[in-house]
């Protein structure tokens, strides 16, 4: 979680989050119409990447969030997500736009909405795949 996300308690409130939304609502969603939830529970120091430690100490919640909610679908927002999730580190570039498989959920890996920030030309294809992720849920 970044800065507003501690603050109010709730993922993806800040600058990314209101990219996201912008997303889910091009493919024709309601942001309320889907869970968000952070791999890690509260923000690192200085808002650096989580340590494995850190994310792990925060796993157990999050598996639990996803047998409370058991969604037809889990989206990866970026490497740190996808590192907590598949235990291992990626290129984001490389896994971006596969589908794979935890839980018995199928899993689509995307950027986070704070790297298309930075690179404001990936945003349609960060948008795309987004509307992607709705359509697994016909599948």
């Amino acid at each position: 979680p970044g800065e507003e996300e501690d603050k109010q308690g709730r993922p993806f409130v800040g600058r990314a989050g209101q990219l996201l939304t912008k997303c889910i609502e091009k493919a024709g969603y309601k942001r309320e119409e889907v869970y968000i939830a952070n791999i890690n529970k509260c923000r690192p120091p200085l808002n650096r990447t989580p340590t494995i430690e850190e994310q792990e100490a925060c796993i157990p919640f999050l598996l639990r969030q996803i047998e409370i909610i058991n969604p037809q679908v889990l989206c990866l927002l970026g490497s740190t997500a996808y590192r907590g999730i598949f235990k291992k580190e990626t290129k984001i570039t490389k896994e971006r736009g596969s589908i794979k498989d935890f839980m018995d959920k199928k899993v689509y890996i995307t950027f986070h909405p704070a790297y298309i920030l930075r690179n404001p030309k990936e945003e349609e294809t960060f948008c795309q795949d987004i509307k992607n992720v709705f359509k697994l849920l016909g599948d």
